[in-house]
């Protein structure tokens, strides 16, 4: 019988419900780079299917025919998401903060396997300080780590090798499709609470859709080797 001993959190995503927040910073940072560019909401759901911040930014310049520098735009889209959340702030989406005290409380190895830039991390874990440090976590992943970031499983992966668990000691919990295919890739066994802008995506298959976090949870029995 193997049992569940590791929790991965996946993603910013599963943490805060950032995603508008993160759209407006790409708009002030198109603004602010002299681009008549406007991402509407249903334009950004679509963006979202392309994993990475710059990665959309030149998928989208390759759309309208436009040239830019990905990499430089994408920076200031990251300075102006800063502001943004100076001025609004972060909070957990509800049902994480219980089930990071279930997780620890059932002695399971906690992950925070997102692919973003550290930078990204440092600012999402000052903004949400009062109600979690990254403290609980034996593994924190950031873009550095791995070559090929999500859907690839390589971050997934590492995250393993770092905590010493097999694939089948562990389960993810992912907000998106693309993300979850990432943890899907690495054998393990992968839950979706999908974001606001992710609700209309079609899940993997394998993915278990679910709408409280703690229904993970109510999973973690043993299970046939």
């Amino acid at each position: 019988m193997t049992r569940i001993t590791t929790l991965f959190i996946g993603s910013i995503g599963v943490l805060t419900e950032s995603s508008d927040l993160q759209r407006r910073a790409f708009n002030r940072a198109f603004r602010e780079n002299g681009l008549d560019w406007h991402w509407g909401e249903g334009d950004y759901e679509r963006l979202l299917r392309v994993p990475g911040g710059a990665t959309r930014i030149t998928a989208f310049a390759a759309e309208r025919g436009d040239t830019v520098d990905a990499e430089a735009l994408h920076a200031d889209k990251v300075a102006a998401f800063e502001r943004i959340v100076d001025e609004h702030g972060l909070t957990l989406r509800p049902g994480i903060a219980k089930l990071i005290a279930a997780a620890r409380a059932d002695g399971l190895r906690l992950g925070f396997v997102t692919a973003t830039s550290l930078r990204q991390i440092e600012l999402v874990a000052g903004a949400l300080k009062d109600e979690l440090s990254l403290d609980v976590f034996g593994y924190v992943g950031d873009r550095t780590r791995v070559t090929d970031s999500k859907p690839a499983p390589d971050i997934y992966l590492d995250a393993l090798g770092a905590l010493g668990a097999k694939p089948g000691e562990a389960i993810a919990l992912e907000d998106s499709a693309e993300s979850a295919r990432a943890a899907l890739a690495a054998g393990i066994e992968t839950f979706v609470y999908p974001g606001k802008m992710h609700m209309r995506s079609d899940m993997p298959a394998g993915a278990i859709r679910v709408a409280s976090p703690s229904d993970i949870l109510r999973q973690n029995a043993p299970k046939a080797a």
